[in-house]
């Protein structure tokens, strides 16, 4: 008799991944203790092998609740018991701008990059959820901003680190929590909860807990299953849209003295504003504007550079820097 079917479900996601990477190479799980993580660490224990592959697990204490050492040591033991090598924890500060949601996150990520590049690891498994791809759906449509954000969560993901760079994997944003639940008990492993998962002081507690559920009332059930798809979607059009904005930044740049970058206004003005608003922000960064505040309200503006433009002067981007118009160019230089 085979596995239980939802453990099944959850090694054939994996399974699929590690198809792609290196032979003898290592693999990480990413894994809190939670059910969704604990899931892929059982199931990543159990593939790599067959795949012929190393696979290791790594827990990151947070330290932002009592007791959380022990619960690291706790979910250390359960991925060596599964067999996991190498397995360990690593401890990380809290710190920094956007609310402890993001700094624990950048935190997080840094530890993960840092474990990758010491041990060599092909890929760091994430366990995010067709749930957490909903939940991430509907952030993004709160916020207001734009095609990339409503494609929620990429598959794959590549992080610049010390020695080159990281690959991250999601192989389960095709399965649903409930499937995690179900596959952590009939594989024995005992999933910790987090009590930050249940406080509504945090903005995806409450999609969870409050706007999801109150949508599947009102429309009817399968609307986390119908987000997740609209983000698969919308994530494939984003990448063909910023693709075009690519070619057309490569075909428009020059570099103008004294001033760095410039964009060809006649070349903007032909592009359908849907690619024009991306390469004004692809040159806005490329010429060091902060991506994280550099917001719609900028790119608006420096679009109305180009297609209404009456003589206005310039236009104030983060990073201390501004884009103009002068002599048919569109420059970006510091303030």
């Amino acid at each position: 008799m085979g596995p239980d079917p939802a453990v099944a479900a959850v090694r054939l996601e994996v399974r699929r991944v590690l198809a792609d990477l290196p032979a003898g190479s290592m693999v990480l799980a990413a894994c809190s203790g939670g059910a969704d993580s604990l899931a892929l660490a059982g199931a990543l224990a159990f593939e790599a092998p067959r795949a012929g592959l190393h696979a290791g697990g790594i827990t990151i204490d947070h330290g932002l609740q009592d007791g959380s050492g022990a619960r690291a040591d706790a979910v250390v033991r359960t991925l060596a018991d599964l067999g996991l090598d190498p397995a360990g924890s690593i401890a990380v500060t809290v710190d920094g701008e956007g609310g402890m949601e993001a700094a624990a996150r950048n935190a997080r990520y840094a530890a993960l990059d840092g474990a990758a590049d010491r041990l060599g690891a092909a890929a760091v498994l994430l366990g995010h959820t067709r749930d957490d791809q909903a939940e991430t759906v509907l952030l993004g449509l709160a916020r207001g901003s734009g095609t990339r954000s409503l494609s929620g969560m990429p598959t794959s993901l590549r992080r610049p680190s010390a020695r080159g760079e990281v690959l991250y994997l999601r192989p389960l944003l095709e399965l649903d929590r409930a499937t995690m639940r179900r596959a952590c008990l009939a594989m024995g492993l005992e999933p910790w909860d987090d009590p930050h998962n249940d406080d509504p002081a945090y903005t995806r507690v409450r999609v969870r807990h409050e706007a999801l559920p109150v949508l599947e009332a009102t429309i009817g059930p399968g609307v986390a299953k119908a987000l997740a798809r609209t983000a698969r979607m919308l994530r494939e059009d984003a990448d063909a849209l910023d693709d075009l904005a690519a070619r057309a930044y490569e075909e428009l740049r020059s570099v103008e003295d004294g001033h760095g970058l410039a964009l060809r206004v006649d070349g903007l003005e032909r592009l359908h504003r849907a690619v024009r608003t991306r390469v004004l922000r692809m040159a806005a960064v490329k010429a060091g504007s902060p991506p994280g505040t550099l917001a719609a309200v900028h790119v608006d503006a420096m679009d109305r550079l180009v297609t209404a433009w009456h003589g206005q002067r310039h236009v104030d981007l983060p990073g201390g820097l501004r884009a103009f118009r002068r002599y048919g160019r569109l420059l970006f230089g510091p303030v």
